[in-house]
């Protein structure tokens, strides 16, 4: 189990670095803290690492991707643990809302929700991160259109 739980907490910050590219990704500062997310088709999963993981690899599936991060004393980023919750709306403002899994691995710590998808329809996220011990949440807002492949 600890393998596979390695194997996906690699594929996943690898597809969060190939989907800065190829699809949504960014991150919003807080100060202290930051938001950094993610968003690609579930199609991008090995079937391996979707299926030990209970995830629903698909067309019309896709996978947010969130990590809070913190800034260390060497001015570094680490990932810290929390809450995140959130909804996705559609084109005609209709909500969807995400069910965040936490994953974590060695000290890395992100989450993950699946959502469904037209092809090529816009979908706008509105996510709120809560790290753990903090007093306030961190509301990041984004737009992203994913296509099958």
């Amino acid at each position: 189990m600890q393998n596979t739980q390695h194997w996906l907490a690699a594929a996943l910050l690898c597809l969060a670095f190939i989907s800065f590219q190829a699809h949504a990704a960014g991150a919003k500062d807080f100060g202290e803290y930051q938001v950094h997310y993610s968003v690609f088709p579930s199609t991008f999963l090995d079937p391996e690492v979707a299926k030990a993981n209970n995830l629903t690899r698909s067309q019309g599936i896709g996978i947010v991707n969130i990590a809070i991060m913190r800034e260390d004393e060497s001015g570094g980023l680490t990932t810290v643990t929390g809450q995140v919750e959130g909804k996705a709306l559609n084109d005609v403002q209709q909500p969807s809302f995400l069910a965040f899994r936490r994953i974590k691995e060695g000290e890395a710590v992100y989450f993950i929700a699946e959502y469904q998808y037209r092809n090529a329809e816009l979908m706008t996220f509105q996510i709120t991160a809560r790290p753990s011990g903090a007093g306030t949440d961190l509301p990041i807002r984004f737009s992203h259109t994913l296509f099958n492949d």
